[in-house]
């Protein structure tokens, strides 16, 4: 039965039109998030979807195939009779994405379908589609005439990642999306935004007068950003060797969480004034020199090693991939932003495949303490401060602060105060994608992507993409599999006098 706890209102009606519907995304990601949305009465009374894919099937076939793929992927069990509602407002539309007659049939489907459920007129249009496809599925769409709102109804065009390769594909592709839609009606969709401990960041930072003041080049050392996975390729061969990490996951996840660190309080909570210091952050990096960039960025590439045990291949060795492959499956970063804050504090990023463990966190590490005073007690050394804010594989915010032990001496022990999301109790389980499909259908831009926050991370990712791709690396791969990465990284820390956090 619907979950009925809830106190948000569901999304407005609409007609929810995936492109892709066959594809791994639908079927992992889309169709139990929806599903779970359904559950907490969070999606809209009014709802039907429309799948559009390639495959030869009709709406019984479509229904039939989602069926199964609910029973394989949904986070939560599944309610017989609540799917049966759900899936009984499914449909279908067989088509190549550069067929025009195919999108005449689909501009006949959607108003019957939405009649037929009462949707008012509204469109949400998800790509779940290669990133070739985008431009082409959004022509298609406004030659249909299914991207105009003349009628009263909403048309709203979720695209996923990556947005363009670099900057002039990223600036390509904005302009083809402004001929057909305005800036409100497009939503540019980062997963990570979607994490629980990802939006708590807004709230930690400016609803507890605790950090605040100090959150600043005063108190703060320096920043740590860490995105690690334990996996290698997984099967994605052939796309990694057109993307590499830095496209993959620095470019977008890590430069957002980057944003939501280091930006200035909004002036309310509203889409736009948040994304407004979101854009000022990315336009207050410094620009890398061809030297800098040799001097403050690491790439690397797995070699044969052992993770949890087991022996596994190199990057080289995976399906699809070069056997003399120069795509980097590590990276490391060290950015400034020159703005008044954090003028002087530096920002070091690290994402790879393969290494010792699955984690993704940030590292706040505050100013060392002066150490006359506890001298005369024999203490030699005492270890900054340190708020770590972890976002997977679980959900927590620590802080490490120093202690006095029990006893007539004194002797100092590092104390750890933490809250993790378990400690509310038992939580809904989600893919994650729940929080950004209910924010499309109300309309709510805040954790979506604005044109300008796109250019903005691509300004700085490119000059960088650029040089690696003049200048192939010569010692790949130069980490091996279950490790923390090559030792460049390492040195591009030891030679600032820090080191990486690693989890232990």
């Amino acid at each position: 039965m619907p979950d009925t706890t809830t106190t948000e209102r569901p999304g407005d009606p609409c007609t929810i039109l995936i492109f892709g519907a066959m594809g791994d995304l639908t079927k992992r990601k889309l169709l139990p998030s929806l599903y779970n949305l359904h559950c907490h009465n969070l999606l809209p009374r009014d709802f039907a979807i429309i799948g559009f894919a390639r495959r030869d099937l009709n709406d019984e076939s479509f229904r039939a195939e989602m069926t199964g793929a609910i029973r394989q992927f949904a986070t939560r069990p599944v309610d017989d009779a609540l799917w049966a509602d759900f899936v009984a407002r499914t449909y279908f539309v067989r088509g190549d994405f550069d067929d025009t007659a195919a999108f005449v049939r689909l501009a006949r489907q959607v108003p019957a379908v939405g009649a037929r459920h009462q949707t008012g007129g509204n469109l949400l249009c998800y790509l779940a589609s290669p990133p070739d496809t985008f431009a082409t599925v959004i022509k298609q769409l406004g030659a249909a005439g299914l991207t105009d709102e003349s009628g009263g109804g909403w048309v709203r065009v979720v695209v996923e990642k990556p947005f363009g390769r670099d900057l002039d594909s990223a600036l390509a592709l904005n302009a083809e999306i402004r001929k057909l839609l305005h800036e409100r009606q497009v939503f540019r969709i980062d997963h990570y935004l979607g994490k629980e401990t990802v939006q708590n960041l807004l709230v930690f930072r400016f609803a507890n007068g605790l950090f605040e003041p100090i959150w600043n080049r005063r108190y703060i050392d320096h920043v740590q950003m860490t995105v690690a996975e334990e996996l290698g390729v997984e099967g994605r061969g052939a796309f990694y060797e057109q993307a590499g990490v830095l496209r993959d996951i620095i470019q977008n996840h890590i430069f957002q969480l980057l944003c939501l660190i280091a930006m200035e309080p909004p002036s309310s909570l509203n889409a736009e004034a948040v994304r407004n210091e979101k854009v000022k952050v990315l336009e207050s990096i410094r620009a890398m020199s061809p030297e800098g960039i040799l001097q403050q960025t690491v790439r690397g590439q797995y070699g044969e090693g052992f993770v949890n045990g087991k022996k596994v291949a190199a990057y080289r060795s995976e399906p699809n991939v070069s056997a003399s492959s120069k795509i980097e499956t590590y990276a490391a970063l060290k950015l400034m932003v020159e703005n008044w804050r954090w003028a002087g504090i530096p920002f070091y990023l690290r994402s790879g495949k393969r290494l010792s463990k699955r984690d993704t966190a940030i590292s706040i590490q505050f100013r060392r303490p002066p150490l006359l005073l506890f001298r005369e007690a024999g203490v030699e050394n005492i270890e900054p401060n340190r708020l770590d804010i972890h976002i997977q594989p679980q959900e927590a915010i620590a802080i490490q602060m120093k202690a006095k032990l029990p006893g007539p001496m004194i002797r100092l022990k590092n104390v750890q105060l933490d809250f993790s999301y378990r400690d509310f109790g038992e939580q809904s389980p989600a893919t994650g994608y729940e929080r950004l499909l209910y924010d499309c259908m109300i309309g709510d831009t805040t954790l979506f992507h604005r044109a300008d926050i796109v250019e903005g991370a691509w300004r700085i990712a490119t000059p960088i993409l650029d040089l690696w791709a003049s200048l192939p690396a010569r010692d790949f791969p130069n980490y091996a599999a279950g490790t923390w990465g090559p030792a460049t990284a390492d040195e591009l820390m030891a030679k600032d006098g820090r080191r990486w956090v690693n989890p232990e």
